[in-house]
């Protein structure tokens, strides 16, 4: 969809038009548009406390933009299924993920139901959001989700070439306290005592306990 009546309306009016300006010269560099950096709504719904070893972490829930992903979280939180669970995977500048691992590669394991993928909510994967990990079918997820140590927009945001709901990984989240907590986790020493090689924790980080914040 192209603007077609904007544009006549501003060749019909000169005063809105801008006058012609000079070519930058050839030694100089011609200025580029500056594309705003991607930023995320206010988010509402509940919130959640994570309880580890190495401090809490606040999480604000949206079920605005996210209500299945959300939805999906808070049953496992009510079925105290991450109690007593570890952060088993730290990558580097990227993510921490948590959810059904205890500590020395101990599953624990749940009854798999479709989640419906909700990538396309809207929402970015920036710096201190959360999202719900998945398999390579889109609508797998379970209980594992990730926070964000960095903007991770060109790696996990839903593709805009998308016209369904097939790519991406849905933001349901965000951090608003103990992200100092976050970083620390995000920087502590890996090996290979974990579901993914290289991103274990080399001292498992227990999860005590997530709850609903009221």
């Amino acid at each position: 969809m192209r603007y077609v009546i904007l544009a006549a309306v501003l060749t019909t009016t000169p005063a809105l038009a801008q006058e012609a300006q000079p070519a930058a010269p050839a030694d100089q560099p011609v200025p580029q548009a500056v594309t705003a950096a991607p930023t995320n709504p206010p988010m509402t719904g509940p919130r959640l406390l994570i309880s580890t070893a190495m401090g809490d972490i606040t999480l604000q829930l949206d079920s605005a933009h996210a209500p299945v992903s959300v939805a999906n979280v808070l049953k496992f939180v009510k079925a105290k299924h991450y109690d007593g669970t570890v952060v088993y995977r730290v990558a580097k500048g990227f993510v921490i993920q948590m959810g059904s691992w205890e500590a020395h590669m101990k599953g624990r394991g749940y009854v798999p139901k479709p989640v419906p993928l909700e990538a396309n909510n809207g929402l970015h994967n920036l710096r201190g959001t959360v999202a719900l990990a998945r398999a390579a079918a889109p609508d797998s997820a379970g209980p594992e989700f990730f926070i964000s140590l960095d903007d991770n927009t060109s790696q996990l945001d839903h593709s805009p070439s998308d016209p369904g709901n097939t790519t991406g990984y849905a933001v349901f989240g965000q951090v608003t306290a103990g992200m100092e907590v976050v970083d620390a986790i995000g920087n502590v020493p890996v090996g290979d005592d974990g579901p993914m090689p290289g991103q274990a924790p080399v001292d498992p980080i227990l999860i005590r306990k997530i709850s609903v914040l009221k």
